[in-house]
Formats: C-alpha cells, structure tokens, sequence
C-alpha cells in the first residue's frame, strides 16, 4: 500500500496539553452556562449525537467519558453568547455523528437548513455529502460531522476573523474529544482555520496536511461542487487517498460509479 507524503505548511501548532486546556475551560464554562440553559428550558442539544441505539455495545476508545465530553462541549455551545451571529440564530449547531469516529469531517458554518434543525450538513450541500460519506462506506452515525463556526453567518456569507476566533476551542475541544484518525477539512474556511491562514484550498488541496498529530485531508466544499460538478472526480480522488490511509477500500459498487 502506497501512501501519499504529508506537505508540510506553515502548520498551526496544537499540541494536546493546549486541545486538554480548552476542553477544561469550556467545561468550566459550562458549570455557569448549564443553570441558565434550564431557565431557558433548554436540557439537550439537537443532533449532537445518535441516538444511544446506534451505539456499539462497549469496546471502544473511551466511548462514554467523549460522549460526556462531546455532551458538554454542546451545551456550552448552545449557551454561548461570544460573538454577534448568535442574536440571529434560530438553534447552534455543534455538530453531530460517532464519538468514536475514523473520520471528522470539518465545513465552513451552518446554512439556513442547518439553522433551524441543529443539525450539520442537512441541506442541499449535506445530501451530498451524506452520498460522498456513504460511498466511502460508512454512514454518518459512524463519522461526525461538524463546522468551524456554530452559528449561521447571515446571507450565508463566510464568516468573520473574530468569529472564528470566538469559536474555533470549541472545534478544537471536539477534536480533543473525538480523537478522529483522519480531519477532511472542507472547503477554504476549514483549511485556514485548521492549518494556516492565508493557505489556498487550490494549492493544498489533494494534499496532506496535519494538525497536531492527526493526518488531515483538504478538498472541496459540497456547496462547491454544486456549481462545479465535475470537481466531483478531484474530491473522490481525494476521499480515496483517506481510505488507503485507514487500511480500506470503497465498496465494490462506489468503485463502478
């Protein structure tokens, strides 16, 4: 098995004792934000995982303390107040999928779909998605999905320095959770955010990257792809680079597609 050399950037630097600090800091946050929430009437967070039936039983990598974790970290994203976009929103959108998951998959923020159902990728762009995922073989219940910004930007624009700035612990808190063995970061905003600002998604893209210690994948948009269908092939070429990475192949009939 071949596999593709890592391209070095001017990486942003993240070492686990930073991704553990901001986790015990947006749990601190949480204790204060958890009494507010129950006065807003507010006890769970749409979509932050599956359902417990679609859990596995038991062997797997700290599945109940990440559950715990991934649980917190959206709560606290519900309560959050850090930045304007969240006078307009209608719910956030911490992200959702397997607390144990090969793949992390990382957009831009969420859309008018996303907004209201608190869920990730559920519109236009998400069904694809969902068809890329599937193909791969997996479902979403087995990957998780999630943006670097919580809130919907207005317009659907793309967000702001500061609002990325506000939110990006949160993702980081979730990586720490998550402890994915591949990021596919999608699109331009999650590259910047997730290796270097400034970075062009039409230079890396294809091409590994890390953050911390993780292997990370950069490709397309789905919203991309919509308008340029035939970068459909590049992003496929790009999600077969994530599978030979984790020792797997595409499903016999996504290979005849």
């Amino acid at each position: 098995m071949s596999v593709s050399t890592v391209v070095r950037t001017p990486s942003r630097t993240t070492t686990q004792a930073e991704v553990k600090r901001d986790l015990s800091r947006l749990l601190d946050e949480l204790e204060r934000h958890v009494v507010c929430l129950g006065e807003e009437g507010i006890t769970e967070v749409a979509g932050a995982l599956p359902e417990e039936k679609q859990s596995p039983p038991a062997p797997v990598k700290a599945e109940t303390n990440g559950r715990a974790e991934l649980q917190a970290i959206a709560l606290a994203v519900a309560a959050c107040k850090k930045c304007p976009l969240h006078a307009k929103r209608h719910q956030a959108v911490p992200g959702q999928g397997s607390p144990n998951p090969d793949i992390l998959f990382v957009g831009e923020g969420p859309g008018e779909d996303e907004d209201r159902q608190g869920l990730a990728f559920v519109g236009r762009a998400g069904q694809l998605l969902t068809r890329l995922i599937r193909r791969m073989g997996y479902t979403r219940e087995q990957v998780f999905i999630a943006n670097v910004v919580k809130c919907r930007p207005p317009e659907n624009r793309k967000p702001m320095p500061d609002e990325i700035a506000e939110c990006f612990p949160y993702l980081k808190a979730q990586i720490a959770a998550l402890q994915p063995k591949v990021i596919v970061a999608l699109g331009a905003v999650a590259l910047e955010a997730l290796v270097a600002p400034g970075v062009r998604i039409s230079r890396l893209r294809g091409q590994w990257q890390t953050f911390g210690e993780i292997p990370l994948m950069p490709t397309y948009h789905p919203a991309y792809l919509l308008r340029n269908q035939s970068a459909m092939w590049d992003v496929w070429h790009d999600m077969q680079q994530v599978l030979e990475r984790l020792v797997r192949s595409a499903p016999p009939s996504a290979k005849h597609r």
